[in-house]
């Protein structure tokens, strides 16, 4: 028997005046997954996340959260979901005990049962040391740590977070993923929007990129990476000495491309495909004098991945297939 989806956006549309922010998206997310939702500033992210969010209404097409549509059945759906924003507002007289207490009361605990739910979120978030000091004087990390438990007071099944590590420092980041994979574990269904593609690689199960209002990726990290647009090869060479000589190496051998200079060395994009012809490269620099003391095989990183499937255009027309159920990565 199939499972069905968690979330399910079919042909989502919505315009601004004359700006079309969603253009018919189309994409399902089942229990468990961790998915990333990648875009550029404008191509309609924060939009579907609030339509998602029940925040906003679509123009055209649908939402369904745990099969609940969030037009008709908005309350359902506001059951079911956390929504982590990417700002939100400080009380300049509330500690950060009363404003999870609020949203308990809010959320309809009562009494022992809403203190013990606010001891527990707040023991997950690392924020009981923290209850009694002013919300308004918190680091930005622990603002966000405060920011996910007011998402988590009502146990929701799905959370939505749009831009949730932005800002943090890189402690702060690592412990912010270490508590998405303890949610997903917990088999919450988490999307997230992130500039961040890296760290959306390591966290996320599978990737939704998006371009004016189109999905552009509908797939994991890997088949992103590994797609038939990465069939060459880039190399990563770290040279013993100045390495700007690979400069002068790279225009007098056709085939090899400068992609990057680094402080160390440099990215070549070699005209070969098998280990055998990257080893060629490798010897040939060793024969005409380079002091190579690295040389390996670069896996294509999320952001170039991204930029060149911008850069040929791909409307994205079409309705993707389903993500991978979970466990099938």
């Amino acid at each position: 028997m199939e499972t069905k989806p968690i979330i399910s956006v079919r042909d989502l549309r919505r315009t601004f005046g004359n700006v079309q922010a969603v253009r018919g998206l189309s994409f399902e997310i089942y229990q468990g997954q961790v998915v990333g939702f990648i875009g550029a500033n404008g191509s309609g992210k924060t939009t579907t996340m609030r339509i998602m969010a029940t925040l906003e209404v679509p123009g055209t097409g649908t939402v369904e959260i745990c099969g609940n549509d969030v037009v008709n059945y908005p309350d359902r759906v506001r059951r079911k979901v956390g929504w982590m924003p990417d700002s939100f507002g400080t009380y300049t007289a509330m500690t950060v005990f009363e404003y999870l207490d609020f949203y308990g009361r809010a959320f309809g605990y009562r009494a022992a049962q809403r203190l013990a739910r606010v001891r527990e979120v707040m023991d997950f978030t690392d924020l009981t040391s923290l209850a009694e000091r002013p919300m308004n004087k918190l680091s930005k990390g622990m603002g966000q740590r405060l920011c996910l438990g007011r998402t988590l007071m009502h146990d929701p099944e799905v959370l939505i977070m749009d831009e949730p590590a932005a800002g943090l420092d890189p402690k702060a980041r690592i412990e912010f993923k270490r508590l998405v994979r303890l949610l997903a574990e917990q088999g919450k269904t988490i999307f997230i929007s992130s500039h961040i593609l890296s760290e959306l690689g390591e966290m996320c199960d599978s990737l939704v990129f998006i371009d004016a209002g189109r999905i552009v990726h509908h797939g994991t990290a890997e088949s992103l990476q590994n797609g038939a647009t990465a069939a060459e090869t880039v190399m990563f060479v770290q040279l013993a000495g100045n390495p700007e000589s690979l400069r002068e190496w790279v225009r007098m051998n056709p085939g090899v491309t400068l992609v990057e200079m680094v402080k160390t060395g440099a990215r070549l994009r070699l005209g070969a495909e098998s280990p055998e012809e990257a080893a060629g490269f490798l010897k040939k620099m060793i024969a005409d004098g380079l002091p190579v003391c690295e040389f390996h095989r670069e896996t294509r990183r999320l952001e170039d991945a991204f930029v060149e499937i911008l850069r040929q255009g791909e409307p994205g027309a079409g309705t993707p297939p389903p993500l991978p159920k979970k466990g099938s990565r």
